[in-house]
């Protein structure tokens, strides 16, 4: 390995370097990714494409119902992330590597290793978008199922909104879990809610369920 390490030039080391390193975080990242931990994991470098959390149910501008932010948050979508970057550079590197051989040309391999790295570039944010328009297809329009819908509290909820806990409802036959409010007393994890108003799409404003026993 350390003969063959020394006998490559110094550019086939830097690329070797680069692409190897890619390599690992991109496993990592997909490592990750299957297992549901990679939600936060992007860093965008161009804010524009940001879409602040928890505003998204609150600012409809053409009356129609208000996005899920949950759907469209950490999907990688950005141009300018640190995903992308690991991309184009494990599709730039071993473009190199490989076809170093078959292109004497340093220039054009260049070239053709930078069309290569762009290409899987967009490859994935395509990949991305369509996995994010299928999730977006099957979620549940909380703003509409959820007022009224029955659950119970996971997490204590502070009395008279003075913080927030959690809570798990059944919506359409599903349990989902979100951020809950009160304008009561305190509840205690495991009391029983009932949903009174859907105040964002990932927080409930909720009530004892035994506040509707007369």
């Amino acid at each position: 390995m350390i003969e063959w390490w020394n006998s490559l030039s110094v550019m086939m080391r830097v690329l070797w370097a680069i692409t190897l390193s890619a390599s690992l975080i991109f496993v990592i990242q997909s490592v990750m990714t299957f297992l549901g931990a990679d939600g936060g994991s992007d860093f965008d470098i161009n804010s524009d494409t940001d879409i602040p959390d928890g505003g998204l149910g609150d600012l409809p501008d053409d009356g129609s119902a208000p996005i899920d932010g949950n759907a469209v948050h950490g999907t990688g979508m950005g141009l300018l992330t640190f995903r992308n970057f690991v991309n184009f550079f494990l599709g730039f590197g071993w473009s190199a590597i490989l076809l170093k051989n078959s292109i004497q040309s340093t220039s054009l391999l260049m070239i053709v290793s930078i069309i290569v790295g762009v290409a899987l570039v967009f490859a994935v944010m395509m990949l991305f978008r369509w996995l994010s328009s299928m999730q977006q297809a099957g979620n549940i329009d909380v703003f509409k199922a959820a007022p009224g819908c029955e659950g119970k509290v996971y997490l204590r909820i502070p009395a008279a909104r003075e913080g927030s806990g959690k809570v798990q409802i059944t919506i359409n036959n599903s349990v989902r879990e979100y951020e809950a409010l009160t304008d009561g007393d305190a509840l205690p994890t495991g009391s029983s809610i009932r949903v009174v108003e859907v105040l964002s799409a990932d927080t409930l404003l909720v009530e004892p369920l035994e506040s509707l026993i007369i």
